[in-house]
């Protein structure tokens, strides 16, 4: 048995009456660990144990970190998760509450990143956070589900990180005939690397990354997430933090769901956006989830 649900197909009458198109949410907000990352996740985990590996490894102080800690619990496998300082609280405790053990480690991501895998040997697998063939066929089974849901839709609407999300939407879309459905991606202002590769017609990393979105905070985008924009329609739009914010905010009221801002700049383009959507009928929105965000921090970001 799968360590991911299948999510909620819903359609959202707020979201469809401010962007003036039909917006059906794809729920993985609902997802145990509280995104969409325990499906690759957990497939490339059940993987690895049954080959038998006895430790995962993983470098992130968010999604990534509490799916690998949910699936090393669930397979009964101890876990290792290394987190950069900029790490919050809350974030170490979601992880830890999973029984996972948390190691602090460098100023960003690829310091603790580069210390998870020099801490790898024989019997451990590293879980990379977005960048791993094994995760984006465990994302594209929400777009087997949707599929599977029989409904007709003419885009699909995503946030953009590292790139994981994206690179799992477009292997579903592919294996489902879907190849030449357009990918519309959302970034905030402070962390659109994936937007200025695009730009640039070649992968290029970011010097540094900023604001509320820590969530998309990759300064480089994966390899085939660059790709995929070479090879099939895919549409970047990017949003302030306050819109993200807001976002998140208005959907909380529209749906009774927290999300954090990373999510929400997807969101942020129904709701603030439409005239990217005006040409679809039937939008497809990936509401990725988010576990570390409070009503308190949104509140705080909304009060800046």
């Amino acid at each position: 048995m799968a360590l991911h649900l299948e999510t909620p197909l819903l359609e959202s009458r707020p979201l469809s009456l401010a962007s003036d198109c039909s917006i059906w949410l794809k729920m993985e907000a609902l997802q145990p660990p509280g995104s969409f990352k325990i499906r690759g996740v957990g497939a490339a985990c059940e993987h690895h144990a049954r080959n038998g590996k006895r430790r995962f490894v993983s470098s992130s102080g968010g999604n990534a970190g509490m799916a690998v800690a949910y699936a090393g619990r669930q397979l009964s496998i101890p876990v290792s998760v290394f987190v950069p300082e900029t790490t919050t609280e809350r974030a170490k405790a979601l992880i830890r509450q999973e029984g996972a053990e948390v190691i602090v480690h460098g100023a960003a991501w690829d310091e603790a990143n580069a210390r998870a895998l020099a801490s790898a040997d024989a019997e451990t697998a590293f879980i990379h956070p977005f960048d791993d063939p094994l995760l984006w066929a465990g994302h594209a089974t929400m777009i087997d589900e949707v599929v599977k849901a029989d409904l007709a839709f003419d885009a699909v609407v995503l946030s953009v990180g590292g790139g994981g999300l994206l690179s799992g939407v477009a292997e579903g879309l592919e294996r489902n005939g879907l190849r030449d459905i357009p990918i519309v991606t959302a970034e905030t202002e402070g962390t659109a690397s994936y937007l200025a590769s695009v730009k640039a017609g070649e992968l290029v990393e970011l010097p540094s990354i900023s604001g509320v979105a820590t969530s998309l905070g990759a300064r480089k985008v994966c390899k085939r997430a660059f790709e995929i924009s070479q090879i099939r329609p895919v549409e970047c739009v990017v949003v302030s933090d306050q819109s993200a914010v807001d976002a998140c905010t208005r959907f909380l009221d529209d749906h009774r769901v927290l999300v954090e801002p990373a999510c929400g700049a997807a969101l942020a383009i129904a709701y603030e956006h439409a005239d990217q959507l005006l040409r679809f009928e039937r939008v497809l929105m990936i509401v990725c989830g988010g576990a570390t965000t409070t009503v308190e921090r949104l509140q705080a970001w909304q009060a800046v």
